[in-house]
């Protein structure tokens, strides 16, 4: 997996984390809901190019 590729998952991840948490603290639903797909999102990504690697 490149670097560029690992950071954007990372970041992307944490920007999740953020989101959900920000949600949980303002009671926001939604915003708990973005942050948690945004995790997915990331992780996702994250297994697809771990697979990748394996077949390098």
């Amino acid at each position: 997996m490149a670097l560029g590729d690992k950071i954007s998952n990372a970041v992307e991840d944490l920007t999740g984390k953020a989101k959900e948490a920000a949600g949980k603290a303002t009671d926001n639903e939604k915003l708990e809901a973005e942050g948690k797909s945004d995790q997915a999102s990331a992780s996702v990504k994250k297994t697809g190019e771990d697979v990748k690697d394996v077949f390098r």
